[in-house]
């Protein structure tokens, strides 16, 4: 169907789509000043429907009001989508003065050979919002530290403007700020105008995402459409777009860029792509969660396990970044203990109601599989679950090879004499065993750490890692929230091997020839974290956050952080 016009001619959506194929030169060569006012009267319109967005996906999930759980929706939802406007609002201003993004801090040559770029924290703002945490991204081998200046920013050179593309954005259906963020990437960032089809899962998204992102909608640079996947089929194809982008899964990948048989099954990589555009793509991970042998005090147990707990049962396990595989040493003292920490933690939470489809059937697979399994919290539904004591030589195992994408967890164990050598062993079978390379979390003790041997095994872990994220002690989600961070999958996927894709979006400093971002966070933090499920006022907290981004402010930092110290 390439080459031929899939919307029939005369229909709103043709219309549409017409109508960004007229506006697609301006815009690639659109002066950055103007960019920067359609930013800053986005950040209006989206704080205006902050309350109403956030309200709208807690009832769609099942989250009752005014309860600590709508903290997620602000978080992920309003305020992620601020927090990038705000970032991607301050390097257009500077290239609107004739500068690069400024980048904060020293671009140099790491210890690996790459050249190392501070992503995070942008401002004094986030350093006071999350105090201690850091983010550095590598770039790809080969680039020198002039290269950074260089290719930054590549699509906003005045003299070499791009040229006009039309790309179809199809957003996912969990996170709420997963579509608009990618569409303000490819607005803003690669200029190329948007055609954002909404997930039937988040139809509900659709008005609100029409008036938050409506500056850029009367521009004429951004179509807004709601459908399923004939909708979706017949935009693919259509001669008006030029590019495509996805969140969603492989099997979704596929269908799009081989086709499906007779039997609507998605044809075989092998099978020849029918889909000649490109196509970028965000796609699924099978998370792992390495923890170190080390020192642990029971305050540490405690801590790091609700740490851990929070990123299986975010958003009721469905993120493609959801923590899936948690890898410990198999003779640590603390192995069991840790693990009960982390039960307790997920039966002291109230199950989520699983909004998106075919939870259930994908949750039956695995129990299938593991009849041992733990099922804490509920006798209906999907249930917290937690598969123990994986053996990592069954090189057919469903929990290293398929994307749950519901609250379940695995736990193996790897036999190893010391920490470093744990930490090698860990890094080797997640490059070789484990789907997908979008993100991984290390959790060490800092007193592991201070031995000379084990931060050298350390740092050559987190050099060898193939993930897009590597976080210290943190969620590799914070990945997706620092918004002037890279997201997403370490390079160098095929079609035929597409694993979590190929591509990046947010990355509000423009950087160009990325591999990787390390987000570095303290082993405990103080006010207690809002994703930790025991927050008592974390929805309070994230409401002020939000509208914060909003406007900072001495005053409105205040806010968040009165509230904060209540829990």
């Amino acid at each position: 169907m390439t080459g031929v016009r899939a919307i029939e001619c005369g229909s709103a959506i043709s219309d549409q789509l017409d109508g960004l194929r007229a506006t697609a030169a301006g815009w690639a060569a659109a002066p950055s000043a103007r960019l920067v006012e359609l930013v800053s009267a986005a950040r209006s319109t989206t704080a205006a429907v902050a309350r109403e967005w956030t309200e709208a996906a807690a009832k769609a999930k099942g989250i009752t009001l005014g309860t600590p759980p709508v903290s997620e929706e602000w978080q992920s939802g309003p305020w992620a989508l601020l927090h990038y406007l705000r970032t991607i609002e301050a390097s257009l201003r500077d290239l609107a003065r004739g500068d690069k993004p400024r980048i904060p801090g020293a671009v140099r040559r790491g210890p690996s050979g790459r050249v190392i770029v501070p992503t995070y924290p942008f401002d004094t703002w986030d350093r006071l919002l999350f105090p201690g945490v850091t983010a550095e991204t590598w770039m790809q081998p080969g680039l020198g530290v002039a290269d950074v200046r260089v290719r930054q920013a590549a699509a906003h050179d005045p003299e070499r403007p791009p040229p006009p593309r039309a790309v179809l954005v199809l957003g996912a259906g969990n996170i709420t700020s997963i579509a608009p963020m990618d569409a303000l990437y490819k607005l803003l960032v690669e200029r190329t105008v948007v055609m954002l089809k909404i997930s039937p899962v988040v139809g509900y998204m659709s008005d609100v995402l029409g008036h938050a992102l409506r500056p850029f909608i009367e521009a004429g640079a951004l179509a807004i459409v709601e459908g399923g996947a004939d909708l979706g089929r017949a935009l693919v194809h259509d001669d008006r777009i030029d590019a495509v982008h996805i969140t969603g899964s492989e099997e979704t990948y596929r269908h799009i860029v081989f086709g499906t048989d007779q039997d609507g099954r998605p044809r075989k990589a092998g099978d020849g792509a029918v889909l000649a555009k490109p196509v970028t793509a965000e796609l699924g991970n099978v998370t792992p969660a390495i923890l170190v042998p080390g020192p642990w005090s029971d305050r540490d147990l405690s801590y790091q396990a609700e740490n851990v707990a929070a990123t299986v049962m975010h958003n009721a396990g469905f993120n493609c970044i959801t923590s899936r595989l948690l890898i410990q040493e198999s003779s640590w003292e603390l192995r069991d203990a840790l693990m009960q920490q982390i039960e307790a933690a997920m039966r002291a939470t109230p199950v989520r109601e699983p909004y998106y489809p075919g939870a259930q059937a994908r949750h039956a697979r695995f129990v299938t599989a593991h009849p041992d399994a733990q099922l804490i919290g509920a006798s209906t539904g999907v249930p917290w679950t937690i598969i123990r004591d994986l053996d990592p030589e069954q090189s057919d195992e469903i929990c290293f090879r398929e994307e749950a994408f519901v609250a379940l967890t695995g736990e193996l164990a790897i036999p190893a004499s010391d920490p470093v050598s744990f930490l090698d062993e860990a890094v080797r079978f997640c490059n070789e065993r484990v789907l997908g390379t979008l993100g991984i979390s290390i959790f060490i003790h800092p007193a592991t750490m201070s031995h000379p041997d084990v931060a050298a095994g350390l740092e050559r872990a987190i050099a060898d890692l193939r993930y897009g994220t590597v976080a210290i002690n943190a969620w590799s989600g914070f990945g997706y929230a620092m918004a002037t961070t890279p997201w997403g999958a370490y390079p160098g996927h095929t079609p035929e091997d597409i694993q979590s894709g190929v591509g990046v979006v947010h990355n509000s400093l423009m950087l160009d020839g990325v591999e990787k971002t390390i987000v570095r966070s303290p082993w405990r933090t103080f006010p207690k974290p809002t994703w930790f499920p025991s927050h008592r006022s974390a929805d309070d907290v994230l409401e002020a956050t939000t509208f914060f981004e909003a406007n900072p402010n001495p005053l409105a930092f205040a806010r968040v952080l009165s509230r904060a110290l209540r829990n």
